[in-house]
């Protein structure tokens, strides 16, 4: 008898790629036409405002593997993906953004990683040279930051284009996190993780959803989502000063014997500036934590299904 292959599900977040869809969908049945595996695609519309919405309900009537989720609006990229993993059928899952720089015929040696036992199989971006300067350098900056700050490790270019078993999905599905960071999340679930290095494509259409400030606010939130290193350095950085201050006793004590009046008003006032400064520092990351406790109390979800075709959730 002959067993039924297995189903891979390819997700992928979308919010306006209304000219990628199409691309990225027949490069990916191109992939699997070479491989013995059943598939489905599951697009997750994250509150674009271009024709995104109508193309994917294109191809799911004229598709039985095209699935797709439409959000009530822009819930974010980490949402989407977690909405794609919530959903997926498959026993391994596939994500990768829109725009094609993440090439599927690399899921050809996914899957071979997959089946030779590793439950996570995930990807190295390689320095691209035709990236601007400034653009690589806030790359490295951003893993050079949450590595030095969390309690994980993310080579760099560890992005969201990787696959995960099964084993690893229905694990995932329980995590109720209020601020995702999805690939520090999968570094931390641990199993048997493999990584595969590649150079990226060029984006085909649209432009990049992330910009310095996103890139800064995305290690803020990877950073406060998995470690409180960041209040040990308060603490730390609390006692240096406390130290530093009992080194000016003596001179105190000195000046006060000799009858020297202890002058200085500017150094005093750039010091009381200082540490002023430094307690507004240490008080911002107490609130990020508290910010982050209050939001997760409220127990919101990370997103709102507008509609779908997957029937069971409608």
């Amino acid at each position: 008898m002959n067993q039924m292959p297995k189903l891979v599900s390819v997700v992928i977040p979308a919010h306006n790629e209304e000219d990628n869809i199409i691309v990225i969908v027949d490069r990916i049945e191109k992939v699997f036409e070479k491989l013995n595996y059943r598939f489905e695609v599951l697009v997750v519309d994250d509150g674009g405002t271009d024709r995104t919405l109508e193309v994917i309900e294109e191809l799911a009537r004229v598709k039985d593997n095209f699935f797709y989720i439409e959000f009530s609006r822009n819930f974010g990229h980490q949402p989407a993906l977690k909405a794609g993993l919530d959903f997926a059928k498959g026993d391994c899952v596939i994500s990768l953004d829109a725009d094609l720089q993440h090439p599927p015929e690399m899921f050809i040696q996914m899957l071979e990683k997959w089946e030779e036992g590793y439950d996570v199989v995930y990807t190295r971006r390689k320095e691209d040279k035709r990236l601007s300067y400034k653009k690589r350098k806030t790359s490295a900056y951003f893993y050079k930051l949450l590595n030095f700050l969390s309690d994980i490790e993310l080579e760099p270019g560890t992005a969201d284009f990787r696959l995960l078993d099964r084993r690893a999905i229905d694990v995932f599905k329980d995590f109720k996190e209020n601020d995702l960071f999805v690939r520090g999340l999968v570094k931390w679930l641990g199993f048997r993780q493999f990584a595969i290095d590649y150079i990226p494509e060029q984006r085909f259409a649209g432009a990049s959803k992330y910009n310095r400030s996103k890139m800064m606010r995305l290690a803020v939130h990877g950073v406060t989502s998995l470690s409180i290193k960041p209040l040990h350095m308060a603490v730390y950085l609390g006692f240096f000063f406390s130290f530093l201050s009992l080194l000016y006793i003596p001179y105190v004590i000195h000046a006060l014997c000799i009858g020297k009046g202890v002058s200085g008003w500017a150094s005093l006032i750039s010091t009381v500036a200082f540490f002023g400064g430094l307690q507004l520092i240490i008080l911002g990351i107490i609130g990020i934590y508290i910010g982050k406790m209050f939001m997760q109390t409220k127990n919101r979800p990370n997103y709102i299904i507008r509609s779908t075709n997957i029937d069971n959730i409608k």
